[in-house]
């Protein structure tokens, strides 16, 4: 009996978490399910005409031959309306962004019977962008839904010019007067086009510790989206990545990326602890200059803060990385002070 009792209980036993933990797996799945529908539902809805009809991309061409000479060349121009468009919206051609046309060709001066996207717009911002996420929903664009620029209702035109941008990207020239719109380097339209809003981080690219951006005359290929999304990010700041900071900044800097035998705890939590991405007067891109910075957290340990005359070791040349010079980390086996 003892021999027949016991696997039955031991299935009983074995039941149990099963029959806990099933109720809570079906729970966090429709969670999940709901978490999407709800981004699905807050996407305002495409606004369109009232009472118009289509009339065609070549009957818009007949008064804005200009527009239409400009876009040629762009991958809109290369794909709306042509053999290449993948569904009925790209088919319509511009009147897939900007509505029927039928009611703007009777009267061209009524801004409601066309969807247009400037400043002087009576559309909102939702409105607006709703019309290019009926395309650009995916990829980078997956996250804009609650991301900073759209909680602050930047529209996809402020930065993007369908019509006149650079051929890449689509990027707004915020001064045409300096360039030409076909050769001015991406990370130059960049850093004039963010530094708009961004005033204090394009500063900081003029010190003299700075990023190697071409827009300085650096020679340098990086781009303010070289480190950012724009369109949306899990991290702060609108950092590129899944985890962390770190995870941007490792992508170029691999020698501090680790695993390390003895790890520095601020280096593990972010490289913004020590360093300013965009700029900085104290190199390399450092916050404050060393000593102090490192006596911000080793304050009472091995050296005390005070005030050192200028021929002391520790602010002599490389300061603190005089005697620590892997400071990121250290794998060797008396690297625990970081001094091999």
């Amino acid at each position: 009996m003892g021999l027949h009792a016991s696997p039955s209980l031991a299935g009983s036993r074995r039941k149990g978490p099963r029959s806990f933990w099933a109720p809570l797996g079906l729970i966090g799945a429709l969670a999940i399910m709901g978490l999407f529908l709800a981004v699905q539902v807050g996407a305002a809805a495409p606004p369109t005409v009232p009472g118009a009809t289509y009339v065609g991309s070549e009957t818009c061409k007949g008064c804005h031959e200009d527009l239409a000479k400009k876009m040629e060349h762009t991958l809109h121009g290369k794909l709306l309306g042509t053999k290449l468009s993948r569904n009925d919206l790209q088919q319509r051609g511009c009147e897939g962004c900007h509505g029927a046309g039928s009611k703007h060709l009777e009267d061209p001066a009524n801004p409601a019977f066309n969807l247009r996207f400037g400043k002087k717009s009576p559309l909102a911002a939702a409105d607006k962008n709703a019309v290019c996420l009926q395309c650009h929903a995916r990829g980078k664009q997956i996250l804009w839904q609650g991301s900073p620029h759209e909680t602050r209702d930047v529209t996809c035109a402020a930065c993007h010019s369908v019509h006149a941008g650079t051929e890449k990207r689509l990027l707004k020239v915020v001064r045409p007067e300096q360039f030409e719109s076909r050769g001015l380097p991406l990370d130059a339209v960049q850093y004039n086009l963010c530094g708009q809003c961004h005033q204090v981080k394009a500063m900081q690219f003029q010190r003299s510790s700075h990023m190697p951006l071409s827009a300085r005359g650096d020679g340098g290929r990086m781009t303010c989206t070289s480190c950012h999304n724009p369109h949306g990010s899990p991290l702060e700041r609108l950092v590129e990545g899944k985890v962390s900071v770190n995870e941007s900044c490792t992508k170029c800097h691999a020698d501090k990326r680790g695993p390390f035998l003895w790890e520095h705890a601020p280096v593990i939590e972010s490289c913004l602890n020590c360093h300013q991405a965009h700029g900085s007067n104290n190199a390399p891109l450092l916050k404050i200059k060393q000593p102090r910075l490192c006596q911000q957290c080793h304050d009472e340990s091995r050296h005390p803060t005070q005030p050192y005359p200028q021929r002391d070791r520790k602010v002599f040349n490389r300061s603190c990385l005089n005697c620590h010079p892997t400071i990121h980390g250290s794998n060797h086996p008396s690297g625990v002070l970081f001094t091999r």
